[in-house]
């Protein structure tokens, strides 16, 4: 009733402007994963590794499968991300080592998932959080850190190097019109060579 009032009175409304999210400094985040190295909790360092790393949302990191993830191409399949879509995303070949020897041990235990818990359960969204928060109040930062400002982190920062819109939406899985009409012609190994090319110089 009170749109149908505004539209018949004319009545101007002013739209909201998006809030943008905040992204962590290079400082912060070296401050946070200094904290996690210091624990020598190695399922830890790999999870935060992988948000960084991959950018993916904590929804898709909890039910990745060991199946899911190919240690020849350094990709990791997301099945039904945000959207109910799939997508492959890639890690650096620097943590392919650790993440293999991580996956090993996971296999040993006869885990389904890449990350669990000690009853043999996948990880939850609220256990990932309260692990953020717990290392972030350890390195003393100001400001809380969640895992979707990791994926914020790894989207700008892979922006700063140059990498187009094109070949960071494989990854991100976000839509946007330029990034799909580029990306109907692009392959995953065209956009994981830009990838790999700066990755190497990632703070973390």
């Amino acid at each position: 009733m009170f749109r149908y009032l505004r539209e018949e009175l004319e009545v101007p409304v002013k739209q909201k402007g998006k809030k943008l999210p905040r992204v962590p400094s290079e400082k912060e985040l070296k401050l946070f994963y200094e904290a996690v190295w210091k624990t020598r909790n190695t399922q830890d360092l790999v999870i935060i590794k992988t948000f960084l790393y991959t950018g993916v949302r904590v929804s898709e990191l909890v039910v990745i499968r060991l199946k899911d993830i190919d240690l020849d191409l350094c990709q990791i399949r997301v099945n039904q991300g945000k959207g109910k879509k799939d997508r492959i995303v890639p890690f650096p070949r620097a943590f392919r080592e650790v993440l293999a020897l991580h996956m090993t041990k996971m296999e040993q235990k006869g885990a389904s998932y890449l990350f669990e818990s000690k009853r043999r359960k996948s990880y939850t969204d609220r256990g990932i959080r309260k692990m953020i928060k717990r290392y972030a109040e350890k390195a003393g930062l100001e400001n809380s850190l969640s895992p979707h400002q990791f994926r914020h982190f790894l989207l700008t920062w892979l922006k700063k190097q140059g990498i187009d819109d094109a070949m960071i939406q494989p990854y991100s899985g976000h839509a946007s019109r330029k990034s799909l009409e580029v990306y109907s012609q692009l392959s995953i190994k065209d956009a994981q060579g830009k990838y790999e090319e700066v990755i190497n110089q990632f703070p973390i």
